[in-house]
């Protein structure tokens, strides 16, 4: 018996150095959630290429030669983008992305800025573009459950910066307790979209393929 070969892996530094160096507006985390977002996305005409020239604002950034340019390709979607894909499978969910530690007011700013662009970034993915989509039922709810989350991150930003921040250091552990069982929930909406939309493809392509069989 021989296995299925898996979507070569790409280490972190890897990908961080070539948005480094391509000057990418978008940082990693969030890109993360833009590609899963559009590897879930229920619309058959999604394009990974065009999603990683939607970093650079809809067009590959300036390279040197074509090898460079192969390079960002291969690294960014035959590597990156396709080990993704695995999270589309109900017993490898998608994680966001984790702090090594948290303690302070500017460690608050950080994460709740970091998990807004999170969703806000697989929101974006899953949309492709469009500023309305047909999802199915449990994608749907989903969605409207990671737009409050959304918010509540939001909110906690503007809070950690503002003039009226929190210094009370239990009413911070407390902030930072319920940013990690938001994030957590999160997490748990963000499979169940992948994988509902994943469903929800397969059904219209099994449609597709029974409505117009191969002619030979």
């Amino acid at each position: 018996m021989v296995a299925r070969p898996k979507p070569p892996s790409v280490k972190r530094a890897k990908i961080q150095k070539l948005l480094d160096e391509y000057a990418c507006p978008v940082q990693l985390h969030e890109e993360r959630t833009r590609f899963m977002g559009n590897i879930a996305t229920p619309k058959i005409r999604a394009s990974p290429i065009e999603t990683l020239k939607g970093l650079w604002g809809g067009e590959l950034p300036a390279v040197d030669s074509m090898d460079d340019l192969n390079h960002l390709i291969n690294t960014m979607i035959n590597g990156f983008w396709n080990s993704l894909t695995r999270h589309q499978k109900r017993n490898t969910p998608f994680k966001l992305t984790r702090n090594a530690s948290l303690s302070g007011l500017s460690d608050l700013a950080t994460l709740s800025l970091m998990r807004r662009q999170e969703l806000d970034g697989f929101i974006d993915g899953l949309f492709d573009g469009e500023d309305a989509i047909d999802l199915p039922e449990r994608a749907h709810s989903g969605v409207e459950v990671l737009a409050d989350i959304r918010s509540m991150f939001a909110g906690t930003y503007e809070l950690s910066v503002s003039d009226t921040k929190p210094t009370d250091v239990d009413q911070l552990e407390k902030t930072f307790k319920n940013m990690r069982e938001l994030t957590i929930i999160a997490e748990k909406e963000i499979h169940a979209v992948i994988l509902s939309c994943t469903k929800a493809r397969a059904r219209f392509h099994e449609t597709y393929a029974t409505e117009n069989p191969t002619l030979h």
